[in-house]
């Protein structure tokens, strides 16, 4: 159940990362914020303007 967890998340940092450089924002930035926040970093994401 562990694997699946780390798996999971892991695959949100890269997606978020991805949207952010959609959004001219910093890829790793936002990688490392998913890494603390989880889901909640996906939510600011999508609501916040492309820069």
């Amino acid at each position: 159940m562990k694997n699946e967890f780390f798996v999971g998340w892991g695959t949100l940092t890269l997606i978020n990362a991805g949207i952010a450089q959609g959004k001219n924002r910093s890829g790793l930035n936002w990688f490392l914020l998913t890494l603390i926040l989880g889901p909640i970093a996906t939510l600011i994401l999508v609501l916040v303007d492309k820069k």
